[in-house]
């Protein structure tokens, strides 16, 4: 019968020859570091908890990597194979040694636990320790096995397969995103992997890229990698910079600073005009004048598009928190505060506008624009792992250092997206933000045309998605 003591002389007993065993299933200890890879950008602050011979750990190429193990000898191996990382013996469980581990108050960006939880004595106890390392945006990753291959991975320990292990906890995602919510975590992403844990040519690549990343069969891959962020319950107030893109917009211009409530703890406009033919940059200046008790700024884009134009827009921004309004004013003023609102209490860290809910007004979106818009909802909801409803709404609201880190990563997409709504929908997915859609009605624009041609760009937006799901789920 297990005990937490037998547990831990086990893994002890084991140490020596874990690099041994994890060589004879390199394809599956491979794959899970290339999975943490994915979601943890190189120059992170980690902590592993369980981290054995601290191979994942050094697989991230943390800044500042931490590995903790309650067995003394697997901590001596992992600090023999990895000196540039810290390793220390402690008990994620007992609250003396986490006092030990937190009294120099580090917080962690990252807090990995890869295939732990299954031999914890007190999963929920673990949860509350950890909550002693997490700043307000630190993300836990998780890596769990499905209970459905239990008596395959039996059966590998009877033949030599695969290494002996104590008997499991029985956790499935569900008990493990409770366990998190009760502990004030929230799920924010989930996947399922491994179809074949073992190198098979060609069935490899049809199995673990495509397969197991289906509707149905993705439920009988062998691991799933979870992320999960911390519930924030305060409101808390911030800086905000509204970027507006304005390209033949003239007469939308006194509107978009008119109709704009103030809410946050300043704000400020920063209108990118797009080489118009209207008149639109003189008629940005004269507005700007009139009202010297607003924050007005603006600029001549230097590129081309929208995408660019917000980049644009971001880069001169000074706000916290960072908002797109686009200058057609389809997407009401009035509804901003809406979207602080959202980042303010804690409820969302990318905020989407959503214009598929409310009817319309008779002009404000074409048949075939409606339809284009359904199916790339429910195309990205399935890509991106959250929910969304509508990708294409123009209106989008992030923090700034967030903003910061999609650019930082953006080299992993490319510059591929003339819009803008895409690249950051992307970047937020890759970094597991906490998207969420607010509800607006959608407004017939008064002044101009609108600049999109449904086929040309539908085209390009399909495109897009192709590239994103290679990019992001079949990779």
């Amino acid at each position: 019968m297990n005990t937490k003591e037998s547990i831990k002389e086990y893994f002890n007993s084991i140490a020596e020859r874990r690099p041994v065993w994890k060589k004879r299933n390199r394809f599956y200890h491979r794959s899970l570091e290339k999975y943490f890879s994915f979601i943890i950008p190189p120059g992170s602050r980690v902590l592993e908890v369980g981290c054995g011979t601290g191979d994942l750990l050094a697989a991230v190429k943390p800044a500042y990597g931490l590995g903790v193990d309650f067995s003394d000898r697997m901590i001596e191996t992992a600090a023999s194979r990895y000196p540039d990382l810290l390793f220390r013996q402690h008990d994620i469980e007992e609250p003396e040694t986490i006092d030990l581990l937190d009294e120099t108050g580090q917080k962690f960006d990252y807090i990995i636990l890869s295939d732990l939880l299954h031999v914890l004595w007190d999963v929920q106890k673990a949860f509350i320790h950890l909550r002693k390392f997490c700043h307000p945006s630190t993300r836990i990753v998780i890596s769990n096995y499905n209970f459905l291959w239990e008596p395959l991975l039996k059966m590998g320990e009877r033949i030599s397969l695969k290494q002996k292990s104590p008997n499991s906890n029985w956790l499935s995602d569900n008990d493990i995103a409770n366990i998190l919510e009760i502990e004030g975590f929230r799920v924010i992403s989930n996947s399922q992997k491994l179809l074949i844990p073992k190198y098979i040519p060609v069935l490899n690549f049809v199995f673990n890229k495509i397969l197991v990343n289906l509707p149905v069969i993705k439920h009988l891959g062998l691991v799933s990698i979870m992320t999960a962020g911390i519930e924030r319950k305060e409101r808390k107030e911030y800086s905000v910079s509204v970027i507006i893109p304005a390209r033949n917009e003239k007469g939308n211009i006194p509107e978009s600073i008119t109709r704009t409530p103030e809410f946050g703890l300043s704000q400020e406009f920063i209108f990118v005009e797009g080489h118009s033919s209207d008149g639109t940059y003189d008629e940005i200046v004269r507005v700007s004048s009139l009202f010297p008790n607003k924050n007005i700024r603006f600029l001549k884009q230097k590129g081309i598009g929208k995408g660019d134009a917000v980049r644009e827009g971001f880069e001169k921004a000074t706000g916290e928190v960072l908002m797109i309004l686009d200058a057609d004013l389809t997407t009401p003023p009035e509804d901003l505060p809406k979207f602080y609102d959202a980042v303010a209490n804690g409820k969302g860290e990318f905020v989407n506008g959503c214009r598929l809910v409310y009817p319309m007004e008779k002009e404000a979106m074409r048949f075939l624009n409606l339809m284009g818009n359904k199916f790339f909802s429910l195309f990205f909801s399935y890509l991106l792992g959250q929910r969304l409803k509508d990708t294409l709404c123009g209106t989008k609201v992030l923090f700034k250092n967030d903003y910061e880190k999609i650019k930082a990563n953006r080299s992993y997409f490319g510059n591929f997206d003339p819009f803008g709504d895409f690249d950051l929908l992307f970047g937020a997915a890759k970094l597991n933000l906490r998207i969420i859609e607010v509800i607006v009605r959608y407004k017939e624009r008064q002044y101009g045309s609108t600049q999109i041609s449904r086929f040309k760009h539908g085209l390009l937006l399909l495109k897009m998605s192709i590239f994103a799901a290679v990019k992001l789920k079949f990779r």
